[in-house]
């Protein structure tokens, strides 16, 4: 089955927060996640329905809160799943990224006000021996935002997150350029040295799992940029 690019991201939107939520959604939320009207989100997965990937249902007024018509909700089919991972290429586990998205978040938290050295340790080790292209450049992101944030003059201001912003994180040209942006790394005289020497021996491979990633793991990896940025600031 051949889908657009538009419907590959309207199905990997729809699976995202199906599984975040674990319950059929209405097709506003899938609006308002989008930024698109009802109407448009709406016809979208009538459009994916009849291509069997999505079923809809009927939830009377009986049965949620509030009173008034019974609303339609849809849910992902077994073959949607399976439809987007091999479009997308075969690299992507959802449960392990979970996994590892979770494993980042909570170790950047719980490090708040250090200068979370034990997490980047631990990135460095894992880095070399991962194998799948999406937890390797999201690895590879952390690590390089934390080594900014080392250098970071005054960590009570958000000098940091403002030069991230001006690099292009967390969008896709900061994430392509973050190799250049190593190089630059060591230079740097109060750099770890040991730190940019094995991010500037990984730029090659960065970069070109980089360009590898489908549409949807470039999403994914740009949102999970913008959590790990979202969590450093200061």
């Amino acid at each position: 089955m051949r889908l657009t690019r538009r419907q590959q991201t309207i199905l990997s939107a729809f699976l995202d927060l199906y599984h975040q939520d674990e319950e059929a959604l209405h097709y506003t939320k899938l609006a308002e996640y989008l930024g698109v009207n009802p109407v448009t989100a709406y016809d979208m997965l009538r459009l994916l329905e009849e291509r069997g990937l999505v079923i809809s249902e009927f939830v009377p007024p009986s049965q949620r809160e509030g009173s008034g018509r019974a609303r339609v909700v849809f849910r992902p089919t077994a073959a949607a799943q399976a439809l987007l991972d091999e479009l997308s290429g075969g690299d992507f586990n959802r449960t392990e990224w979970e996994q590892v998205k979770q494993r980042i978040f909570w170790a950047l938290r719980e490090g708040k006000g250090s200068d979370y050295q034990d997490l980047l340790d631990d990135l460095l080790s894992r880095i070399p021996e991962s194998s799948s292209p999406l937890l390797y450049t999201a690895e590879m992101v952390t690590a390089v935002i934390l080594q900014l944030y080392q250098l970071n003059d005054d960590a009570t201001e958000s000098a940091l997150f403002e030069r991230l912003q001006a690099f292009g994180l967390p969008g896709e040209l900061g994430l392509n350029a973050l190799g250049g942006l190593t190089v630059g790394l060591s230079y740097v005289e109060r750099a770890n040295r040991r730190v940019t020497r094995f991010l500037l021996a990984q730029t090659g491979r960065y970069q070109g799992t980089l360009d590898r990633l489908s549409g949807e793991n470039r999403r994914r990896l740009t949102d999970f940029t913008r959590e790990v940025m979202k969590i450093v600031e200061p």
